[in-house]
């Protein structure tokens, strides 16, 4: 079943070994999550127990739901530009009301069966707003990594980089000497050990030296104060019109961004674990889940793929795995929450640097540049709008624009020509199905269509009908290498078989192998108007049906 969670196939022979299995990850992963649930709530301007409780209930529900053996869900680096615009422009009401909203449109995604469709959005496009983000969320934590006395940073990139610049006297050493020790250990640790991430003993090394040495840095509790250690009431959130028409965009933006990135992650750990997710049930999965984050004044989340790779090095077989991770984090959230607060700001600005640089992907920003030109138009298109302008126009003109080139380059490869030169019989080397493989007579003209017959290629069509100096008795129209027609197709070679009607010339489709064009045929009643004895599925059944039509014609007068 298609909507069936993935949890109801995996219990099924369930093991204590692998129950065992699936602690130990689950735990891990908790232990990874926490950090970053924390500095991506900051990251996005909201109090850092917000990503915690985003981790806690949307990442229990995605696993519970969801359509993947292994995923991982929560907060994620990919949100923080999109959130961080929603607060400053609506408020934390206003962003609530956006998650709730793109958990609404994610289930209805799911149901309508679109995960298949999300899957296949161009690589290109997700490299170029990807590695914009990580740009952004580099240059978010200037700030805290040098220690700046800036107040409040504006949210444009180059406004941000000239008060930077402006208040760069005001850096503070202590905090580049935390913020730096923090890169080095994430960086380092993993030499030492995976099994605990480098994350958390870069938190609790760099809290450790603050407290000792009393260094004058900044801390999450003197920035927010007292972290919360229980999980908020729940609030539905009111929708009015006025609310709906200004947060419908930024909602469809989180919707179409945890799409992506929770079915990408989802087909990575498939190629881990030779797994197979179920992409619509998995969308149904993170809509629930945001509505549930929202409620609890959580921010967006989807699936994360460096924590689903984890859980799957450590064993994470079943979603087991990230309801433990979830139930790991509300347990460090009830009893060691408030400790929270003690961790300094240059720390958690140190692992963003890290999470920033590891999202850039600039590998394969690298190697898309040197491919074809289509790719890199959409590459930088979509880079640059996100770091410019804003990520939800990113998004909408670099999907326009490759579907644009898409459409481009369909036009490139079809083609419909006129197939000329003596008629003659014989065998054209192993080629049954070429010109010179027939007996054409003289009276019968024969073109051939390649490609796909969409709106964007039908023109080709009409104009190759207009080098016909003398009408034919018969035209047969080639169609082997057409595998698809659309409207504009179907309305095209409705005008050709009234124009060809109007000049006395019997049509033939020749060789309509597809079941989708054939379906357009009968739907349109063209294949009615043109006769279904003209539409034939052989080149030879068309050459003989038209000896026949040939041969009913009355001889055309000469005068």
């Amino acid at each position: 079943m298609m909507f069936r969670p993935k949890i109801l196939d995996t219990l099924r022979g369930y093991t204590r070994q692998q129950f065992l299995k699936d602690l130990m990850a689950g735990l891990i992963v908790g232990l990874v999550a926490l950090p970053l649930a924390i500095a991506f709530a900051i990251a996005s301007g909201v109090s850092p127990e917000k990503g915690l409780y985003t981790a806690i209930i949307a990442g229990f529900i995605i696993s519970l739901l969801g359509g993947s053996r292994v995923q991982i869900g929560g907060p994620t680096g990919a949100f923080i530009v999109i959130v961080y615009g929603i607060v400053q422009a609506h408020g934390i009401d206003g962003l609530v009301i956006a998650t709730f909203m793109a958990g609404i449109i994610l289930i209805i995604m799911g149901f309508a069966r679109l995960g298949s469709v999300i899957k296949f959005i161009p690589h290109p496009l997700i490299i170029g707003f990807t590695s914009g983000i990580a740009l952004i969320i580099l240059s978010s934590q200037v700030k805290d990594f040098l220690g700046l006395k800036t107040g409040v940073v504006p949210a444009d990139f180059l406004a941000k980089w000239r008060v930077y610049i402006q208040y760069f006297h005001t850096l503070n050493l202590y905090t580049v000497l935390i913020g730096s020790a923090t890169v080095a250990i994430v960086l380092l640790w993993p030499k030492v050990t995976r099994k605990i991430p480098g994350s958390l003993i870069a938190i609790i090394a760099t809290t450790a030296a603050m407290q000792l040495l009393h260094l004058p840095v900044e801390t999450i509790g003197s920035r927010f104060g007292a972290i919360s250690s229980s999980l908020p009431k729940p609030v539905i959130p009111h929708l009015d019109a006025a609310t709906l028409r200004n947060l419908i965009r930024p909602a469809f933006t989180i919707a179409l961004l945890g799409g992506i990135e929770s079915l990408l992650s989802a087909v990575v750990s498939d190629g881990m674990i030779g797994g197979n997710h179920k992409s619509n049930m998995e969308l149904v999965a993170q809509g629930v889940a945001n509505l549930f984050s929202s409620v609890f004044g959580g921010i967006p989340a989807t699936g994360a793929i460096a924590r689903t790779a984890t859980n799957v090095k450590n064993g994470g077989r079943t979603p087991v795995a990230g309801m433990i991770h979830a139930v790991t984090l509300l347990l460090i959230l009830l009893f060691f929450g408030k400790w929270a607060a003690l961790i300094p700001m240059a720390t958690l600005a140190g692992i963003l640097a890290v999470v920033a640089y590891n999202m850039s992907e600039w590998r394969h920003f690298q190697s898309i540049l040197k491919g074809p030109g289509s790719d890199t138009a959409i590459l930088l298109t979509t880079f640059l709008l996100t770091v410019f302008i804003d990520l939800t126009v990113a998004i909408e003109v670099g999907m326009v624009l490759a579907v644009f080139l898409f459409m481009r380059n369909m036009i490139r490869f079809s083609n419909v020509s006129v197939l000329m030169g003596e008629p003659e019989s014989g065998n054209n080397g192993d080629d049954r199905e070429s010109l010179d493989s027939f007996v054409i007579p003289r009276n019968i003209e024969v073109f051939e269509i390649t490609g796909p017959l969409f709106f964007g290629a039908a023109y080709k069509f009409k104009d190759a009908m207009r080098f016909i100096e003398k009408p034919p008795r018969v035209l047969i129209v080639r169609m082997r290498k057409v595998p698809i027609i659309d409207a504009t197709g179907i309305r095209t070679l409705a005008e050709v078989c009234k124009e060809s009607k109007q000049k006395g010339t019997k049509l033939i489709l020749s060789e309509v192998h597809s079941e989708q064009i054939l379906e357009e045929l009968k739907k349109s009643r063209l294949l009615f108007v043109i006769g279904k004895a003209n539409v034939t599925d052989t080149f030879q059944k068309a050459i003989d049906r038209g000896k026949v039509l040939v041969n009913e014609q009355a001889p055309r007068s000469t005068h």
